[in-house]
Formats: C-alpha cells, structure tokens, sequence
C-alpha cells in the first residue's frame, strides 16, 4: 500500500476518534500480529514513550488488546469490530444526550447557511430523517445512489418522494415519482430539497468544499419555493406531451 493510501486510511481513523498517531500504530498492529511496545516503535519510528501512551490509549478505546506475559504485546482488535463497538457506544450516549440535554431553539424563521459538501449532505440526511408527509428533492444524479437508502425508506413508508434528476437512475427507486431533468442545464450543480412543505435545503452540490447551501422554514420562502418547483414540473410534464 503507498503512501497516499495509508494517508487516506489515517485521516478516516482519525475521524473515528483516534489521534494520527494513535492511527499509525493502529495499522502498524493490523499490518504485523503481536507486537511488543519496543517492536512497534521501531517499525514506526515513533519514540518508545509516546508508543506506549498510544498502545494505552487504544486499548482503552477498544481498538487493541494487551496480552499479558513476560513481555507484553498487543494485537489489534478487527476493524469491523472496532467500528462496530464505536458506533454501538456512540448511539448509547446519543439516546443520554438526547434525553438530558436541553432542545435546541426553533430556528424555522431564519436563514441558515451550511458550507461544505459533506456537512451540506449531513444536513439532508438530518432532513430526510425527520419526513413525515412528503419530500421533493432535485439533485444531480451522481448523488442518488448516496440517498438511495433513505428514499427507498421513505417510500416503503407510504411518503410521497418526488424526484427531478438530470438522468435516470440504473435502478428505479420503487415508489417513487421521477421527472427528468435536462442534462445539459447549468443548474445541474443546484440543490433544492423541500420537506413537508415547512423546510427547504438549496445552493450548490458539486462536491467541493466551498459548495453553500440555505436552510429555511420561513413560511413565505417556502410557499416561492414549492411553487417555483411545481412550475418546472409543470415544464416538464408539458416537454413531454409535445415529444
């Protein structure tokens, strides 16, 4: 494995809780079976000290066992079952969080601004959660498969999903209403998500880190939204009467 890859690998360990170092040390442990503290420290090139602080450390977070002898090594734990343990305490302290924490305050008569892609999809995700009724979402269908899932859910459910897409998926997701967009429309980039007709999600989605979006529940800003968008359906069911 190079160099870029195991970089790619330490920045994913690294957004599931661990310091880089302790990532290092982590596939330094699933590379090679039973190390002691003094071997991992040379394959590493980590200082015994922090080795060792860093073993302790993942034991703790449930990503290495110690076994005891009259030299003691470590092994590390499986990654499936290291992330799996993770998730399974996360999702523990969500739910105490959750029950003792105070809720936040409304903010559905405000505009919100949410940049960068991954925290833009977070967002989404949140929103599709918490559908009750309907939702219609348009989006560059690069990023179907991702919320494939969640709309197949929300259909299985009995909820209207009503999708403008610039192309039309490999798979149909069942139950759903699909309209085809223009390919060659230079709004491909463009987000635009209304849930129950009370929130709406739109901006940019290419991917990159300077995409921005808006969130809204203001009702007015809505109601423009919801319209504008049954126009463009409107457009489109009439495109296709005329072919």
């Amino acid at each position: 494995m190079d160099n870029a890859a195991l970089g790619v690998l330490t920045e994913k360990l690294v957004q599931f809780g661990l310091t880089r170092q302790e990532a290092n040390i982590y596939m330094c442990l699933l590379r090679n079976k039973d190390l002691s503290g003094y071997e991992v420290s040379k394959l590493t090139g980590i200082s015994r000290s922090n080795v060792y602080s860093a073993l302790a450390a993942l034991v703790d977070e449930g990503a290495a066992y110690l076994m005891e002898g009259e030299t003691n090594k470590y092994t590390a734990v499986p990654i499936g079952d290291f992330c799996q343990n993770k998730i399974r305490r996360l999702m523990g302290l969500k739910k105490e969080l959750v029950a003792q924490l105070p809720q936040l305050t409304d903010h559905s008569d405000g505009y919100i601004t949410i940049s960068g892609s991954q925290h833009i999809l977070d967002k989404i995700y949140n929103m599709l959660e918490h559908v009750a009724y309907r939702v219609y979402l348009s989006i560059s269908i690069e990023y179907l498969e991702l919320l494939r899932p969640h709309l197949e859910r929300l259909a299985r459910e009995g909820k209207k999903v009503v999708l403008l897409i610039n192309g039309l998926p490999e798979r149909e997701i069942e139950g759903s209403i699909v309209y085809q967009t223009d390919s060659t429309d230079d709004r491909n980039g463009q987000l635009r998500l209304i849930v129950d007709s009370s929130y709406v999600l739109t901006g940019e989605m290419t991917g990159d880190v300077m995409d921005s979006c808006l969130y809204c529940g203001q009702k007015n800003f809505v109601n423009v939204f919801k319209e504008s968008l049954r126009n463009e359906i409107k457009l489109i069911e009439l495109s296709k009467g005329e072919q």
